[in-house]
């Protein structure tokens, strides 16, 4: 043997454990190209071996580490108690290696990827307590001893686990934590980038936002195609894309992107992996048979055959998710007798099932009770499927992942509105109505939540947005400027996402004490089932329902009246435009009048009106509709949300504070003027006009009245901004205030607007600013012009100084000009 003795005991036991130690680590090697089996036979091998190694250390720590890959390999092929088993004795062996001394980096690294491992499979298993302790003492172990690559991994695992058990704020913390550790230390292997990013995006669409969810994917692929990612890596993220446009009702992208998942994953030999993209193709085509109500024999006897062929248990869970597919199409089709077989054969979900499995479930029973003409039946279902839907939520952090959980109970939702609408009793519907719609303003808002990240990374993009506007002034380029501040403000989301600030939910109002609360005012609040507009008005003597035609025509007048009210909005318009451009919102506004209010008039009278919108009509000024000229008039989110901010006890400090933002005309920016009206008043402008000391301002005041350029983010609802001396205000900002004013004026177009969620789940500046505290929001929906705005300020602050209530005061300063003035009074019109 090139001059080595075999016979000389020294020579012999070192090439002995120089044999082992390669020969262990191979031994994964040969899991890919000659499968486990081959694997752990050579592993059953070398664990014989180890028995001739004579010194005890290195035998423990040769036995640790076969043992370690031989419970790999059991844990890759679901033998997961074996895995654990094995596990356990690596940890034996490698802990009796480090107790007999001689501590190194490379020992502690070896025995926390083990606990890593071994909390891998417990969380496959189900032994959660058990999965977590395993975890934790991983981090603890690889911090304390410097390794931030395996602190990193466990607590990405952590996050997993943390996933699984729905707690989605913690898995999204963890997922961040880890995230910042990697790019600190550089540490990015492509096959982990892709899979970090799709569990994120998972935790996403278990939240709702799977349309965040997407956008993150597609940013994932767009890197992995342009670094030639492997055809399981991109197959994977192509999976979860499937999902997230499923989720959002883009049918044509899932079916696209599932389908060439699924042909990666066939040759990548993963039939979990393919049998899932099959199932989103499966589900998108069963979901367009749904919509259009023409749904071919052949479809449910394909998800049956596709059902049947899936090995249990390991598939049963998507064996199931097919079933319930076959047994919707069969109810639609009209064969309930084979629709309830088939529900049949589908389990009742564990502790742990998606929340979207458990819905369909929910909805399959629904609709099979409806079809058998069992209606309470079916809203029991409903309930019973809202009420699980709520433990998801009350576990929800930031206010984004609070408003998107309504995705998953859409179509119950929907169902029981069209059941309960179909026998027109207005009093069933109302509660219906408040059980479904707007639930995150359900929740109690707490004090302000210290979150030095979420702030730094704020202030990150604030300075990033000055830079490039000044480059932009210099006529320098911004595209490297630009790309950071959209990474920073990724970040500055991502920490949105489990920052809670949200307490108990309330109980959803009662028909009884919204009649008491309201007194001599009226609440109606509309509904859409279908193309079918509805309105159920309140009154202190009773409820009643109207039915007012075709939603999609209301929407279409709502969006055709914002557009023309922009347009007439400049001051300085040329006088035969600005006649043809008031006349046609004049036009707008009285279809959307005849269509919404007018047919009302003999339920509402005179009475001053509580408007609880649904869908496009949040974008309707109301003040603008002629029947509403110079009518006290308040827009909430929903009945329950309207009771708590009427009967708000608001602890403020008697301050009214006045902001003037930069690069206002001298009109809109006169707050001066505005401060005369006030005995005493904080005038905040120029230098002044600073971030922080503005939210400091604002913390505790009684009305706080914000002149400043405003821009709502559609796309980015919580990055809407008022801008400031020293840069933007966010609405993400304002939900840490730890006492948000009684009342705020948002002097700046559009920041009334929201983005509506399902479940009309407005997300926007002006609803944060609700959600978290605020009694009265005045805002614009559309664009006002810089003379209109300041004399709708002023008339609004002398007739609220006077002592009139917000909503009073803001009906007498809109009917000076109504088109030209577009303001809402949101939340409760008592301020």
């Amino acid at each position: 043997m090139n001059g080595i003795d075999p016979v000389d005991p020294d020579v012999r036991d070192e090439w002995l454990v120089t044999r082992l130690r390669l020969s262990s680590a191979v031994a994964a090697l040969k899991a890919e190209t000659r499968g486990p089996v081959a694997a752990l036979a050579e592993l059953a091998k070398l664990h014989r071996l180890v028995d001739d190694v004579a010194d005890p250390l290195v035998e423990a720590e040769l036995r640790g580490s076969v043992e370690h890959n031989r419970g790999l390999l059991l844990l890759n092929a679901g033998l997961i108690e074996d895995a654990i088993s094995v596990l356990g004795d690596a940890l034996k062996h490698r802990e009796r290696r480090i107790a007999a001394g001689g501590l190194t980096p490379a020992l502690v690294d070896s025995i926390a990827k083990t606990l890593w491992s071994r909390g891998t499979a417990h969380t496959r298993l189900g032994s959660l307590h058990q999965a977590r302790q395993d975890l934790i003492r991983a981090v603890e172990l690889a911090t304390e001893h410097g390794l931030p690559a395996r602190a990193a991994d466990a607590s990405f695992a952590l996050g997993l686990l943390d996933q699984r058990m729905g707690d989605v704020p913690a898995a999204l913390r963890r997922y961040e934590e880890s995230e910042r550790t990697y790019r600190e230390h550089d540490i990015d292997v492509p096959v982990l980038f892709g899979l970090r990013r799709t569990q994120t995006a998972q935790a996403l669409m278990d939240a709702g936002l799977a349309d965040e969810a997407g956008t993150q994917l597609d940013a994932v692929l767009a890197v992995l195609r342009a670094e030639h990612g492997t055809p399981q890596d991109l197959a994977n993220v192509e999976l979860y894309r499937a999902v997230s446009a499923y989720l959002t009702g883009d049918l044509d992208v899932a079916r696209v992107m599932a389908t060439s998942a699924r042909q990666r994953l066939r040759r990548g030999g993963c039939r979990t992996c393919a049998t899932d993209a099959a199932l989103i193709v499966l589900r998108s085509e069963a979901a367009v048979a749904l919509r259009s109500g023409r749904v071919p024999r052949s479809l449910p006897r394909r998800a049956l055959d596709f059902a049947d062929e899936l090995p249990a248990p390991r598939l049963a869970e998507q064996a199931a998710l097919a079933r319930m597919l076959a047994a919707r199409l069969e109810v639609r089709r009209g064969d309930v007798d084979a629709a309830e077989a088939i529900l049949a054969l589908v389990p009742r979900p564990g502790r742990l099932a998606p929340i979207d499995h458990r819905m369909l479930r929910r909805l399959c029973r629904a609709e099979l009770a409806v079809a058998r003409g069992k209606r309470a039946a079916a809203l029991a279902e409903i309930r019973a499927g809202l009420t699980d839907l709520d433990h998801v939520r009350d576990r929800m952090g930031g206010l984004e992942l609070l408003s998107g959980t309504a995705l998953h109970g859409r179509e119950l939702a929907e169902l029981a509105v069209n059941l309960v609408l179909a026998d027109g009793n207005a009093r069933r519907l109302f509660a219906w109505l408040e059980r479904t719609r707007a639930q995150t303003y359900r929740y109690e808002p707490l004090t302000g939540l210290d979150n030095p990240e979420l702030a730094e990374r704020i202030a990150e993009v604030r300075s990033l947005t000055q830079s490039i506007h000044q480059a932009e002034h210099d006529g320098h380029p911004t595209g490297a400027l630009r790309s950071r501040r959209a990474e920073r403000l990724r970040e500055a989301n991502r920490l949105g996402w489990h920052t809670g600030r949200w307490g108990r939910p309330r109980p959803v109002a009662g028909l009884a004490e919204v009649m008491a609360q309201l007194g001599d005012r009226a609440l109606v609040s509309y509904a859409s089932s279908e193309d079918s507009l509805v309105a159920v008005v309140v009154v202190a003597s009773g409820v009643r329902l109207a039915r007012l035609g075709s939603a999609e025509t209301a929407a279409e007048s709502a969006r055709m009246l914002n557009a023309d009210l922009n347009a007439v909005a400049p001051d300085h318009l040329p006088e035969a435009l600005a006649r043809v451009m008031t006349a046609s919102a004049r036009k707008q506004a009285d279809r959307l009048d005849a269509q919404l209010v007018r047919p009302l008039a003999g339920l509402i009278g005179d009475r001053e009106l509580v408007v609880v919108p649904t869908g496009a009509l949040y974008a309707v000024p109301w003040g603008v509709l002629p029947t509403l000229h110079a009518r006290p008039a308040v827009v909430a989110p929903s009945a329950t949300a309207w009771l708590a901010a009427d009967r708000a006890e608001h602890r403020s400090e008697e301050r009214t504070v006045l902001v003037r933002g930069p690069g206002l005309p001298a009109a809109v920016g006169e707050i001066d003027k505005l401060g005369a009206h006030y005995g005493t008043a904080t005038l905040m402008s120029e230098g002044r006009a600073a971030v922080s000391a503005v939210l400091a301002a604002l913390d505790g005041a009684e009305i706080a009245h914000l002149a400043a350029h405003g821009v709502h983010e559609p796309e980015n609802a919580l990055f809407s901004r008022l801008e400031l001396s020293d840069g933007p205000l966010y609405a993400h900002e304002i939900t840490g205030l730890s006492r948000p004013p009684r009342q705020v004026v948002l002097a700046a177009c559009e920041l009334a607007l929201n983005r509506i969620r399902p479940g009309d789940e407005p997300l926007g500046f002006a609803s944060a600013l609700l959600a978290s505290g605020a009694q009265t929001v005045i805002a614009p929906l559309s664009r006002v012009g810089d003379q209109a705005c300041a004399a709708a300020m002023d008339d609004y602050h002398r007739r609220l100084a006077a002592g009139a209530r917000p909503a009073v005061a803001l009906a007498d300063a809109i009917a000076v000009d109504p088109m030209r003035r577009p303001f809402v009074c949101l939340g409760s019109g008592r301020g």
